[in-house]
């Protein structure tokens, strides 16, 4: 990794980087699996089949049989065990394959999914070898933790409030897209118009991650992360249904094919894998908040992801990739309140490696099924594919945008430009069925497509959305990222050169003349990165916040090294790890032992704010008043007159800082702040300015103090 890193700090260098990489990857398949060139290997398990393209290799001869039998029997049976190995070590490589392309993506700066692809193409160059997957092991398989992952992420909140272009974009955009492509490719290239139909559908589910992150990362709009990420999310289930109902009319026939019994049996998939992921994950929500086990815990999410899959779609004969989401978006809703917080953290990891591991095969498989020649020969049928995707999402996103009215038009670019494709249209691709005669033209344009979105559109998006003005960082948050990386690499230097004149590789004369100057310097630097902080009190926050969160999982390491040596007993254990993952999973902080210094230098506290909010509104606010630098304690409450969950926030203030705290609160809570005309009776003390106030189905008083200390 120190050479890997080496090689990146310059960028004409990462080629090299990439070259070194690859070098490793062929290292560790040749010491991982028996794939080598030349070598005559063949596995066909039913669900997993390997060998390699030799057309000229010689044929095994089969050995006579025995008299008894015994021989043959025993024969079958090493040839099985040696088929399990051999996949095992595929499995393996593949594994370390994708770790390596993970270190060296992030380093080199790519997508490691497009790390994945261009690694398993280059793979093939040192030998052809031929994967061939079950369709329904694809599906069973690796699409349930994409799925779930996504969906168990995803604020059903935030989901319910945005359900009618999300709805619209999953489900008649999906259609459209699926038409549109369908058309544009059939008529463009020749191919049938049923086998045209399956492509469209095929790329018809849209797949942001790395946008996502990007969105993240940059602080674009948070509704317009939900809209990327909603429209994911359902677009999977009902392309997937689509695919579905295309494949059996490409199969039997376009004559086959019935409006009426289509969108009949569009209804009953669709309808039917909804009601049994939410009846699953209810259930499994409920059974979750009655255990206290965090390794219980998450086997039963996976139980449950793959059981609504598997129950909905092979026994009930309903859409099983719905019934993931359904299930995941109820689990992880509703779960996670159930669940203490190191098994909420242990359940995220869970899924997040899991997704990993899934997105890591289907990459790889498409990458070592693709034939270099054959896509390059079949050019043209990608540019149309390219060409009927983005025409077909053109019309989509802004024709249905037009339709919701409440969509700024600068966000319609980004939400047409976003739309990748990725995994899902992947794994939909590596399971078309070999009955289907186009099958490998289907391929090659769906890799086509995916490695366009994921180089061209993935790769621009950065420079779009600063143009169109979406980043919501602040000029000081920059600046002090300059100042602070300016302050951190002075530092470093000044210790590198302390290290060579302690180890006599640096003269005392020239230590005592530079270190003077660096020690000067790096003060006036270190005096810089502290006025932006004051300055701002959001940045201050932010970086509070992280060292708080790095001081919480140092403690974790330190009890979890207690345990280790014998300080202190399992059980004991148990109870520290779940205080600090309890205070790890908070969203935000104010550390008001901290922040205390400042606000005794703004004079004296004297009004205390007690903000009963809604639980959905909670973290915007809590977030928006931490930035502010005001000193907050959270209570947890139930009940009142709106009979929700609720949390009471108690907010020590200065006389006249009241109207800033209120106006946080109306800029980060998604209902309007309303003023009470009136105090409300059998109020024990004097209210202060401003009065009761709701927002977002909350209440607000302010009241006179006398002492404030914060502990």
């Amino acid at each position: 990794m120190d050479l890997l890193s080496g090689l990146n700090t310059h960028p004409g260098r990462r080629v090299i980087s990439f070259l070194l990489l690859y070098a490793l990857i062929v290292l560790a398949l040749s010491a991982c699996t028996p794939l080598t060139l030349g070598e005559q290997v063949q596995i066909d398990t039913g669900l997993f089949s390997i060998h390699p393209e030799d057309e000229n290799a010689p044929q095994e001869t089969p050995s006579p049989q025995s008299q008894d039998g015994s021989a043959e029997s025993g024969s079958a049976e090493a040839g099985e065990d040696e088929q399990i190995l051999v996949i095992e070590e595929i499995i393996i490589g593949l594994l370390l394959v994708a770790a390596l392309v993970g270190i060296g993506a992030k380093r080199v700066g790519l997508p490691y999914t497009v790390g994945l692809v261009i690694i398993g193409l280059a793979l093939t160059l040192i030998g052809q070898v031929e994967i061939q997957i079950s369709p329904n092991l694809i599906l069973a398989l690796l699409l349930p933790p994409l799925i779930f992952e996504a969906a168990f992420h995803l604020n059903i909140s935030d989901l319910r409030q945005n359900l009618a272009p999300l709805l619209l974009l999953a489900v008649l955009g999906v259609i459209l897209t699926t038409l549109i492509v369908g058309g544009i490719v059939a008529w463009g290239t020749g191919l049938s118009l049923s086998a045209a139909l399956v492509f469209g559908a095929l790329v018809s589910a849209t797949d942001p991650v790395s946008v996502v992150a990007l969105f993240r990362s940059m602080g674009v709009p948070k509704r317009l992360q939900i809209l990327l990420e909603g429209e994911s999310l359902l677009n999977d289930g009902t392309a997937i249904v689509i695919f579905d109902l295309v494949i059996v009319v490409a199969l039997q026939g376009i004559g086959t094919f019935s409006l009426a019994s289509t969108l009949g049996d569009f209804l009953r998939v669709a309808g039917g894998g909804l009601v049994v992921g939410f009846s699953l994950g209810m259930l499994a929500s409920m059974v979750i908040s009655r255990i206290d086990d965090y390794l219980i815990e998450t086997t039963l999410t996976a139980v449950l992801a793959y059981g609504s899959y598997l129950i909905a779609e092979h026994l009930l004969g309903v859409s099983g990739v719905l019934a993931v989401v359904a299930a995941g978006l109820v689990n992880g809703n509703i779960g996670p309140h159930g669940m203490s917080p190191t098994t909420r953290i242990v359940v995220i990891n869970f899924w997040e490696f899991a997704a990993f591991l899934a997105n890591s095969f289907i990459f790889l498989l498409i990458g070592l099924r693709i034939d270099l020649n054959d896509l390059f020969q079949a050019w043209y049928l990608v540019v149309w594919a390219v060409a009927a995707v983005l025409i077909a999402r053109a019309i989509s996103v802004y024709g249905i945008t037009a339709m919701t009215g409440d969509i700024p038009h600068k966000w319609k670019h980004v939400l047409f430009w976003g739309g990748l494709r990725g995994a899902i249209s992947l794994a939909l691709a590596l399971s078309l069925p070999s009955a289907l005669k186009e099958t490998g033209q289907l391929q090659f344009m769906a890799f086509g497509v995916v490695l366009f979105t994921l180089l061209v559109q993935g790769f621009s998006m950065a420079r779009l959305v600063r143009r169109l003005g979406l980043v919501e960082r602040s000029e000081m948050q920059d600046e002090y990222e300059r100042r602070h990386a300016r302050a951190v690499a002075n530092r470093a230097s000044y210790e590198h050169l302390e290290r060579r004149y302690r180890q006599g590789l640096l003269s005392d004369h020239t230590w005592k003349s530079l270190s003077p100057y660096l020690s000067e310097h790096n003060r006036r630097l270190v005096e810089a990165v502290k006025e932006v902080m004051t300055s701002d009190p959001s940045v201050e926050a932010e970086e509070l916040d992280t060292a708080r969160r790095e001081a919480l999982r140092a403690q974790r390491s330190a009890i979890t090294a207690l345990r280790r040596d014998r300080v202190i007993s399992d059980d004991n254990y148990a109870i520290l790890v779940s205080e600090v993952d309890a205070a790890l999973a908070e969203a935000s902080v104010g550390w008001p032992e901290l922040l205390g210094s400042r606000d005794a230098n703004r004079g004296n506290i004297d009004r205390l704010m007690a903000i009963v909010i809604q639980y959905d509104d909670l973290e915007n606010a809590f977030s928006a008043l931490t930035k502010l630098g005001f000193s907050l304690t959270r209570l947890p409450s139930s009940g009142g007159f709106l009979r929700r969950r609720n949390t009471t926030l108690l907010v020590g203030l200065e006389h006249g800082h009241e109207r800033a705290a209120v106006h946080a609160l109306e800029t980060s809570c998604r209902q309007r702040v309303i003023y009470l005309s009136t105090p409300l009776e059998g109020m024990p003390v004097s209210a202060a300015e401003p009065i009761p106030v709701t927002i977002g189905g909350a209440t607000i008083f302010t009241f006179e103090i006398e002492r404030y200390e914060a502990f």
